[in-house]
């Protein structure tokens, strides 16, 4: 057990969500790689999940996205 554990800081009035814990936190209280934030708002952190969800599928459907023009595929016009 470490002696000193290295405190993540952060600003008050920053709203974070933790994956780990499901939890929404005012500053981070949870490592980066465990937290999606900053939010300037609770309630933007509380629809974390929900956004990175809208993102995801916006990303699947980007035309740009999935472009296989140089991935040894010809462009066939």
């Amino acid at each position: 057990m470490a002696l000193f554990k290295k405190r993540t800081v952060g600003k008050p009035g920053e709203w974070y969500y933790c994956l780990e814990h499901k939890k929404v936190e005012e500053g981070p209280e949870c490592p980066n790689k465990d937290r999606f934030g900053p939010y300037s708002s609770r309630e933007e952190a509380t629809r974390a999940m929900d956004t990175a969800r809208e993102r995801n599928l916006e990303w699947e459907n980007d035309p740009r996205w999935h472009d296989t023009v140089g991935r040894g595929e010809r462009d066939e016009d």
